[in-house]
């Protein structure tokens, strides 16, 4: 039998988009779907549009919350079903995405599954995502921890023995529990698929669009905790000044490692933002980040690259953008 899957949609004043996010969840014909919206109180005309549709939900509240992470919580706190994701309000799922999330999850080795996104901007596909990123190399899965929430499932249970989401986390909520969840399992059980089953909307209100620097700060304040934690000090030094910026680095508990698994993760994480900042163009700043990377603790490939960045960020702007295009 297929497992019940639950779906938590998160909203606040997204009436211009609920509409169709609803509707490409109940029109999924899954036969075993527990549907909850949590929303935080909206003054459009959302609430009008889930009375639409409340027949067909298992629940569902419109009141005041402190944010994403809290109204995702309530809805983690009322799921029953066996596999579980939720999907943002103005996300929206393909047709028959619940029934490949179901038929993955008949296995039970399956603890997570990691399938791909259409990134959609005024009704066009720009691209198809990569999908959540998972390694060979537990450290440097984590510390990349890029993970593409929308269209990455877990089996309920995985809630209760790593968590709750962090509440402290307004932007990268996901992705510190992905990294605690990987702290938690390893990479036993992850199941990476091509296929496309959900449609990730960029607009101009989505955090994602609007308050990417903020998406940054929690990024920097998540590897600061490791290290610190893992008992890196230098590691966490070099990371907070690396990383400087005008807001203080959030200070938070829960990540506990070894100091060896520490050192290679804030390891991958600074040779990943020297990797980001390259491809943005900004080579003092890519510079600087892999100057700290110690190579003696990447495998080959990892090398390859670091030596790669090394180079190019050395040469003129022009070049690189030309070589870009060639590509």
């Amino acid at each position: 039998m297929k497992p019940t899957i639950t779906i938590i949609t998160p909203s606040l004043n997204q009436g211009q988009f609920l509409e169709q996010t609803i509707d490409s969840v109940l029109s999924q014909g899954y036969p075993s779907l527990e549907y909850l919206i949590i929303d935080g109180g909206s003054v459009d005309n959302s609430v009008e549009i889930i009375k639409k549709y409340e027949k067909h939900l298992a629940y569902w509240v419109s009141e005041p919350d402190t944010g994403q992470s809290n109204a995702i919580n309530k809805g983690l706190k009322r799921s029953t079903g066996e596999v579980i994701n939720w999907l943002n309000s103005d996300d929206y799922y393909e047709p028959g995405a619940l029934k490949i999330v179901g038929e993955v999850f008949k296995d039970p080795v399956v603890s997570a599954f990691c399938a791909k996104s259409n990134i959609v901007k005024d009704g066009n596909i720009l691209r198809k995502s990569s999908g959540t990123d998972v390694y060979d190399s537990l450290e440097k899965t984590i510390g990349r921890a890029r993970i593409d929430q929308p269209e990455t499932f877990f089996r309920n249970k995985a809630y209760t023995k790593v968590g709750l989401l962090n509440e402290q986390f307004h932007f990268v909520m996901d992705r510190e529990w992905w990294i605690r969840y990987l702290l938690k399992y390893g990479l036993h059980g992850i199941v990476k698929s091509n296929e496309c089953i959900v449609n990730f909307r960029l607009q101009p209100n989505s955090k994602t669009v609007s308050q990417s620097n903020r998406f940054n700060i929690e990024t920097i304040g998540i590897y600061h905790a490791i290290a610190l934690q893992g008992g890196c000090i230098n590691e966490a030094n070099e990371i907070k000044n690396l990383l400087a910026s005008d807001t203080d680095l959030m200070q938070y508990a829960g990540l506990s490692t070894s100091r060896c698994q520490a050192a290679d993760i804030t390891n991958h994480f600074i040779l990943h933002q020297g990797h980001e900042a390259y491809y943005m163009l900004n080579f003092e700043l890519s510079r600087r980040f892999l100057s700290q990377v110690k190579r003696e603790r990447l495998s080959a490939e990892d090398q390859a690259l670091l030596r790669k960045l090394f180079f190019r960020s050395s040469l003129p702007e022009w070049l690189i953008k030309g070589i870009r295009v060639w590509k």
